[in-house]
C-alpha cells in the first residue's frame, strides 16, 4: 500500500489531520488499532478552545457541534467561600470556549471520513515505523489477520502516549521532561442537569473540585483524591457530600444531586518529548505531550499540532518547500511549553498539596485573589484558557 502521509491513530488529532489533508488534496491513510465502537466511546476531554471550534467548522465537522455544543463565555473560581467570574470575551476581545465532548468530535470526524475519504482502517495495529530517515518511511501493521506495509512520504504518529511512533526517535536524540503530581481526580458522570451555567473551579481546605457538564442533562464533576484511590471506596453519597463541601460559598447556591452513572480515577502528570520530528516522522498530540486536565489543554494542543502540520504539508505541496515542515517541532513546542506552564500553574494553584504548610496555602490563595482583583492577571488566564492564536510566538529579545 502506498500513500503520501501515513497517520497512525484515529483519535481527534489523527482524524482531523486526515480531514485537513483531504480538503487540501493530499492523500493519506489512517491506521487505528482499536475498533470503531471503542474509538467512538472513549471518554476524554470536553472543552474546545476557540481555535479548535474554528478548525472543526472550517473542515466541515462543525454542524452537530454548533447544534448541540454549549458555548461558555467564562469560568467561575471559588475560594474562601467566595465566587469570582472570569469573563472570557471581555478579556480576550471576544474569544470563548465550547463544551462538546471529545467522543462527539471523534464521531463527527469518523462519519465524515467514512463518507468522503481518505481511507480509515480500524483494527489495524501499527507494529513499527521503518526507515524514518529515508525518503519513503514504511509502517508495518497487521490488518485482517495478516501483516502488511504502508509506504509513505511522511508518517505522523497520533497514536498517544502508549503508541509506537515516539520510539522511532532514537534514545540519544529524544529528550523527555516529566512531572507526576501527588494526587489524582475522581471523576463522575451524573444524570442530573448542571448546577451551573459555566465551569466552576474550586479550591477548598480539603482539596480541589471541578463542576463541568456534558449536556444540559448530564453533569461531569471531579474531586481531588490521593493517588491510588479506588473509586469503589467512594459511595455516591460520600461523593456528593464531599462535592457539597468543596463548592460551598456564602450566598444562595445549591449543588443538584442525581444518579451517578460512572466513576473513574485519573492520575495527573505533565510530559513533553523533544523533538516532535525525526527524519520524516512527526509526533502530534499525546504521542509528544501530556498535561494535567486542569487547564483543558490536552485535546486542544493536539488540534493545534495538526493544524500547524497540515498547513506545512499544504505549503510543501504548493511550493515544493520543506521550510514549514522543518520548523514544525520548534513551532509546536513553543505552544506546548506555554500550555504546560499554564496547566501546571492552574493545577498547583487550585490543588492542596500533600503536607502543604500554612505558608504554601496562603500563597496559593494570594494567587487566586490576584486573579479576582487584577484585570491583567485575569486577562492572562483568559487568553491561555481560550487558546493562544495559531500564529502566536513569544517575543524574542532583540539582538545587536
Amino acid at each position: 500500500m502506498r500513500t503520501s502521509v501515513g497517520i497512525i491513530g484515529a483519535g481527534p488529532s489523527g482524524l482531523l489531520l486526515a480531514r485537513l489533508l483531504h480538503t487540501a488534496g493530499i492523500d493519506c491513510v489512517v491506521l487505528e488499532n482499536r475498533t470503531r465502537a471503542y474509538v467512538e466511546q472513549r471518554q476524554r476531554a470536553g472543552i474546545l478552545e476557540q481555535g479548535t471550534v474554528d478548525a472543526l467548522r472550517d473542515c466541515g465537522a462543525g454542524a452537530r457541534m454548533d447544534a448541540e455544543g454549549l458555548v461558555h463565555r467564562g469560568i467561575e473560581l471559588r475560594f474562601d467561600r467566595q465566587r469570582h467570574r472570569i469573563d472570557f470575551p471581555g478579556l480576550t476581545g471576544g474569544r470563548s470556549v465550547m463544551v462538546y465532548a471529545q467522543t462527539e468530535v471523534v464521531k463527527d470526524l469518523v462519519a465524515l471520513q467514512l463518507a468522503e475519504g481518505p481511507p480509515l482502517f480500524f483494527e489495524a495495529e501499527a507494529l513499527a515505523v521503518e526507515k524514518p530517515e529515508s525518503d519513503h518511511p514504511v509502517v508495518r501493521f497487521t490488518h485482517g489477520g495478516r501483516e502488511q506495509t504502508l509506504e509513505c512520504d511522511y508518517v505522523v504518529g497520533c497514536d498517544g502516549f502508549h503508541g509506537i511512533a515516539r520510539d522511532t526517535i532514537p534514545a540519544g536524540v529524544r529528550r523527555t521532561y516529566e512531572r507526576t503530581y501527588p494526587y489524582s481526580w475522581l471523576g463522575i458522570l451524573a444524570d442530573v442537569p448542571p448546577s451551573c451555567d459555566e465551569l466552576i473551579y474550586a479550591r477548598g481546605e480539603d482539596g480541589f473540585a471541578l463542576h463541568s457538564m456534558r449536556s444540559p442533562s448530564v453533569s461531569r464533576l471531579y474531586l481531588q483524591v490521593p493517588n491510588g484511590t479506588d473509586p469503589a471506596d467512594w459511595s455516591d453519597d460520600r461523593i456528593w457530600d464531599e462535592l457539597d463541601r468543596r463548592f460551598a460559598v456564602d450566598g444562595d447556591w445549591n449543588l443538584a444531586r442525581g444518579p451517578i452513572t460512572s466513576k473513574s480515577v485519573t492520575p495527573m502528570r505533565s510530559y513533553v518529548t523533544e523533538p516532535m520530528r525525526y527524519g520524516r516522522v512527526f509526533l502530534a498530540g499525546d504521542a509528544a505531550h501530556i498535561v494535567p486536565p486542569t487547564g483543558a489543554k490536552g485535546l486542544n494542543l493536539a488540534v493545534s499540532d495538526v493544524r500547524v502540520l497540515a498547513r506545512a504539508f499544504e505549503h510543501h505541496k504548493r511550493t515544493g518547500s520543506s521550510e514549514l515542515l522543518d520548523a514544525y517541532s520548534e513551532l509546536c513546542l513553543q505552544r506546548v511549553w506555554q500550555a504546560t506552564r499554564f496547566s501546571y500553574d492552574m493545577t498547583t494553584m487550585l490543588h492542596s498539596q500533600p503536607n502543604e504548610n500554612a505558608f504554601d496555602g496562603r500563597v496559593h490563595l494570594a494567587r487566586l485573589h490576584r486573579l479576582a482583583a487584577s484585570r491583567p492577571a485575569a486577562a492572562e488566564l483568559a487568553a491561555n484558557y481560550t487558546g493562544l492564536p495559531l500564529d502566536w510566538a513569544p517575543t524574542r529579545p532583540a539582538t545587536e
